[in-house]
Formats: C-alpha cells, sequence, structure tokens
C-alpha cells in the first residue's frame, strides 16, 4: 500500500479530487494548508506580495491506495493539476505498513476500481 500526499493550488483542487472520484479512490482527504518557499511567483498567483506574505493557500490531497494503483493515482495528479508554472505543487509517495478500518477492525483499504 502507498500513502500519495499532493500539495496542488487552491484552483486545482476541485479538478484533481473530481478525476480521483472517476478512479473510484477510497477516502480522500483534503486539507487547507500554508506553502512556504521560493517557488511562489506573484506574478503568477493571487498572493499579496504588497502585505509582505510569505506564503501562499494550497490543498493538500491524501489518500492511500494499493501498490498496482499508485501509479494511475500519480498520472491522474500530475495531468488534473498542473498549470506549467513555478509553484504548481508537489506529490508525496509513502509505503504504507498497515491501514485498518477503526468501524470494523479490518484492513481498510478497498482497491481502486
Amino acid at each position: 500500500m502507498k500513502l500519495v500526499k499532493a500539495y496542488v493550488r487552491t484552483f486545482m483542487a476541485d479538478e484533481v479530487i473530481n478525476a480521483l472520484k472517476g478512479l473510484k479512490a477510497p477516502r480522500i482527504s483534503a486539507i487547507d494548508v500554508k506553502a512556504l518557499g521560493d517557488e511562489i511567483n506573484p506574478g503568477q498567483l493571487e498572493i499579496s506580495a504588497e502585505l509582505g506574505s510569505t506564503y501562499t493557500t494550497m490543498v493538500k490531497i491524501e489518500l492511500i491506495c494499493t501498490d498496482a494503483c499508485v501509479e494511475r493515482v500519480k498520472e491522474t495528479i500530475l495531468k488534473h493539476a498542473r498549470t506549467g508554472y513555478k509553484g504548481d505543487g508537489l506529490i508525496a509517495i509513502s509505503p504504507v505498513e498497515e491501514a485498518i478500518s477503526i468501524r470494523t477492525g479490518k484492513d481498510g483499504i478497498l482497491p481502486i476500481g
């Protein structure tokens, strides 16, 4: 199993989430986050350079998927989150040893359809 975390521009999040739902990805989480970094170009984003803002808001999308599905998930995120400008975001993929449903106490991962 893999944990996929994608940090995407706020205005691209709905498109990415809808595309992941199209894959029948289970249990998607979306969290508003503040991203820091020199990759942000104030001329390309609607951030307040005149107010001295050093961060921009992004959405962190998280999901756990099977090893067999991770490539489809990654390609879907890349396709639907990319604008071609600096600051488009990041995808991080990590191994997951175990995922258990709290309700049933059993393995909680359903394969993507």
